[in-house]
């Protein structure tokens, strides 16, 4: 079993995904050789916007393997990761990614992400929804809480 074989059965699962209510993306997670995780998009069926094929895979396999460190495994997914996947795919140690579709291909289908990239790249003040910043006495409190904990479990 190759690249190409792991990525035909992400499509495959995106594309059985939208005959039943979902959305046109796929995911499988592989460790070894093994399928260790697998999502489809579930957004509209449970009204979860976080519910992307990759976000479920990345759920799925580190449930399956006990950790929320995926390290040494590839995610095969339909399509290229938008921000949110891409982050957790980050979060989650990841080792490879091999996409599908691009996207292009996906802002083409009507799941245009090029709007988040380009707020990313403006000041917290200037992005469209109105975000600020509100300094505490106590604001880094948990962070100062963290550093001091020798139980601690780093990520």
């Amino acid at each position: 079993m190759n690249d190409e074989y792991f990525l035909k059965k992400a499509i495959e699962m995106a594309t059985a995904n939208v005959l039943a209510g979902g959305g046109p993306f796929g995911a499988v997670i592989v460790r070894d050789g093994i399928i260790i995780g697998s999502g489809a998009n579930q957004v509209t069926p449970s009204n979860d916007p976080t519910a992307h094929a990759e976000i479920v895979a990345i759920r799925n396999a580190c449930q399956t393997m006990g950790d929320f460190r995926l390290h040494g495994s590839v995610l095969y997914t339909s399509c290229e990761p938008c921000p949110m996947c891409l982050g957790a795919i980050y979060w989650a140690h990841i080792s490879r990614i091999v996409f599908a579709a691009n996207k292009v291909d996906a802002a083409n289908a009507g799941f245009d992400d090029s709007f988040i990239y380009e707020q990313f790249e403006l000041e917290p003040n200037q992005r469209s929804i109105e975000t600020s910043c509100m300094t505490l006495p106590e604001s880094i409190l948990p962070f100062e809480t963290w550093k001091k904990l020798e139980s601690k479990i780093e990520y």
